[in-house]
């Protein structure tokens, strides 16, 4: 088995498939939610010293209300939403590891206090940091008829949750290989195997997914 069932949504979607390829691996693309620009009000730039990005997708949708802090330190997860967070406009990028926790860290060694964190709608709590939602992820699609057949990657804890939702019945069917353990963990039990990225990166994962389709029973 070499054919992997991608759910993320577009572009990332895409930019898996691009890596899958790569490795010789099938990638079957069936995005699981669409993303989209909310209206929103940025606060006064005078109580934030510094920007956190969690996600690609807030560099990618904040618009015109970012211009306020794009003089700022910005602490990004992740190389991706590092690059996207420069072609937004923000000029001293600070690469963080791809956890939000080890993000919120490395600001606060640095001496940031008084931070933004611009999110999705739906996003874990960075309590006491202030959070304002940029974009929503909305769900759309469906499983293609012959999903089973594929090896499933899920990027997300809220992708996880969907994905066995639409499974229902059929999850001991499904082999998943997860991008970290709480994704796993929403995907819950009875799923024929379960694998867990080394790393809670896009790479990882599709290093984990060859070496699991390498290994599969054909």
């Amino acid at each position: 088995m070499s054919r992997i069932l991608i759910l993320r949504p577009q572009p990332g979607a895409d930019e898996s498939a691009a890596r899958a390829r790569a490795m010789g691996l099938e990638p079957v693309v069936a995005p699981l939610f669409t993303i989209r620009a909310l209206d929103w009000t940025p606060p006064a730039p005078s109580g934030v010293d510094a920007v956190l990005l969690t996600s690609a997708n807030a560099a990618r949708h904040g618009g015109d209300g970012m211009t306020p802090f794009l003089a700022m330190p910005c602490y990004a997860v992740g190389e991706r939403t590092a690059r996207e967070a420069s072609r937004a406009g923000f000029a001293d990028v600070r690469t963080g590891p791809s956890d939000a926790a080890a993000l919120l860290a490395l600001a606060r060694q640095d001496g940031a206090r008084s931070l933004l964190h611009l999110c999705g709608r739906d996003h874990l709590d960075l309590a006491p940091v202030a959070s304002v939602a940029v974009y929503a992820a909305d769900p759309s699609g469906t499983l293609p008829p012959d999903a089973s057949r594929a090896l499933v990657l899920l990027h997300s804890p809220r992708a996880a949750a969907r994905f066995a939702m639409l499974a229902g019945e059929r999850r001991g069917a499904f082999r998943i290989a997860a991008i970290s353990a709480q994704t796993a963990a929403a995907a819950g039990r009875g799923w024929k195997s379960v694998a867990i990225a080394e790393a809670p990166r896009d790479q990882a994962l599709l290093e984990l997914a060859a070496k699991l389709c390498q290994t599969a029973p054909r």
